[in-house]
């Protein structure tokens, strides 16, 4: 008998009624993805998560009680495994420097094609990023910058990551095999698992196996929060747009 793929957990969190409606019935349009739950506020959502563990988070941004900036933060040390998609009206530079800072995989903008919005859930699923790989480069050369000036300024104390974790002396050496870096490196550097295949000579299923144990070894969810780290850790230099 053939054994059944499970569904992608998902929570749709937005204090508007009516959004919330439409986003499940986007996501229902995939079988492979199964909306467990909802959430009117930040707060709400950071209990829901705790109940149900999903997979993946669409969150909206300004909520009552607690933001969704804060509520992905709380959410992301609390489970570390869920990935979350910001849900915002406008791709706001400084707003999406302070959602991928908080944990946040990337976004997805409201009023969006259905397909779009399930492309961007698919592709944090699979692995990918739904960022747009210029705005991705702006994003993680900021937080490079930032991190360098930080660690130039800070005094001889254990270090910490812009995510608000302090830095074990585990993650200060590189845990990562030279292939896993190689890889690495090239998702800093926006590229695609498909590109990163291509140009390392590798198979499709071999790049998302080293994905996988990069994710597992950073204790990230998602590639965006596997660069950011990467590049706070000091472990390949911020990417450059080819």
């Amino acid at each position: 008998m053939e054994q059944s793929i499970p569904r992608a957990k998902v929570l749709v969190v937005d204090d508007h009624a009516f959004m919330r409606v439409a986003i499940n019935a986007i996501l229902t349009r995939d079988s492979s993805l199964e909306v467990v739950g909802e959430a009117k506020d930040g707060q709400e959502a950071i209990e829901r998560c705790r109940e149900l563990r999903p997979d993946l988070i669409l969150m909206d941004v300004s909520m009552p009680k607690v933001n969704g900036l804060e509520a992905t933060r709380n959410i992301k040390a609390q489970s570390p495994e869920t990935s979350v998609l910001i849900l915002t009206a406008y791709a706001d530079h400084s707003l999406l420097m302070d959602a991928v800072k908080a944990g946040a995989a990337g976004y997805v903008l409201k009023g969006e094609h259905p397909e779009h919005v399930l492309d961007a859930v698919r592709a944090v699923l699979d692995g990918e990023t739904p960022l747009d790989q210029g705005l991705a480069m702006k994003l993680l050369r900021s937080i490079g910058e930032e991190a360098t000036v930080q660690e130039n300024v800070r005094p001889q104390t254990q270090p910490t990551t812009s995510l608000g974790h302090a830095a074990s002396a585990s993650t200060i050496v590189n845990p990562l095999t030279p292939r896993e870096t190689e890889v690495l490196t090239h998702i800093v550097s926006g590229k695609t698992n498909r590109r990163i295949a291509q140009q390392l000579h590798l198979s499709l299923s071999t790049v998302k196996r080293h994905l996988e144990r990069i994710l597992s070894k950073l204790e990230v969810s998602d590639r965006t929060q596997a660069a950011v780290k990467a590049i706070e850790m000091g472990l390949v230099p911020p990417g450059r747009k080819e």
